[in-house]
């Protein structure tokens, strides 16, 4: 388990103090020891005994601002919302805080597979205490859902990775989405971009901002070929759910 860094630990004193969030976990790359401070995201999940209505999204707000303002500033804090009774229902959106508002998302197949396999509690029960477990079959199945979905409908729109932020994170989420397809595992982003389809002279710059480094990557040509890459991997993952 990782050092939780003082903004998960803000967070879980403020949702405990709620009295309607029973359990409070980690994700992401803070769960896989991937975690890289400034660079990685913290992706966080919380249960609430009900539904997160209005007044409810508004004291999540609050307290996500004030957090973003304070020991959260500059770590991406993310967290996503779930009414505990409906944690069964895979593609039900939720209350999700990321990059400064709530928006809402489903829970993705591939971060309760990160929950089961690496997850840890903050707040209440260990994720395994909760979610059912994960097979390989289960991890390829949230795997193309999501090269499917969102990575198809973006692959329809060529000038999305004109910004070079998708870009990046295309071709990371490619290689990641093939890894698991090929082997029903995970991939951590920092293993990811050494499988990335991409130049020697591009991996190694996604390395070396992956550690931080100032790099930046010429836009046009990060963009054809991490859209090409993802154009590719669609199709392979169409192809295999035909299949």
């Amino acid at each position: 388990m990782a050092t939780s860094p003082a903004a998960v630990r803000d967070l879980g004193i403020e949702l405990n103090g709620l009295g309607w969030v029973s359990d409070f976990m980690v994700a992401g790359s803070l769960a896989t020891g991937d975690y890289i401070p400034r660079i990685s995201d913290l992706d966080l999940v919380a249960l609430v005994d009900g539904p997160v209505d209005a007044g409810r999204q508004a004291a999540l707000a609050a307290i996500h601002r004030r957090l973003d303002g304070g020991s959260g500033a500059g770590f991406n804090v993310g967290c996503v919302y779930v009414d505990a009774a409906m944690i069964s229902q895979i593609e039900m959106r939720h209350p999700t805080w990321t990059h400064g508002q709530l928006v809402h998302r489903i829970l993705s197949g591939i971060t309760r597979a990160e929950l089961v396999r690496h997850g840890y509690a903050v707040l209440g029960r260990s994720p395994r205490d909760v979610f059912p477990q994960v097979s390989a079959d289960d991890i390829r199945a949230a795997a193309r859902a999501e090269l499917t979905g969102y990575w198809a409908w973006a692959a329809r729109r060529p000038w999305l990775w004109l910004d070079p932020t998708i870009a990046e994170l295309s071709l990371s989420s490619m290689a990641r989405g093939r890894h698991a397809l090929r082997n029903g595992e995970l991939l951590t982003k920092t293993q990811a971009i050494k499988q990335a389809h991409a130049p020697t002279w591009l991996i190694d710059r996604l390395g070396a901002r992956r550690r931080g480094e100032s790099i930046s990557l010429p836009r046009m040509r990060t963009a054809f070929v991490a859209w090409r890459d993802a154009r590719r991997t669609v199709t392979q993952a169409k192809r295999t759910r035909r299949d």
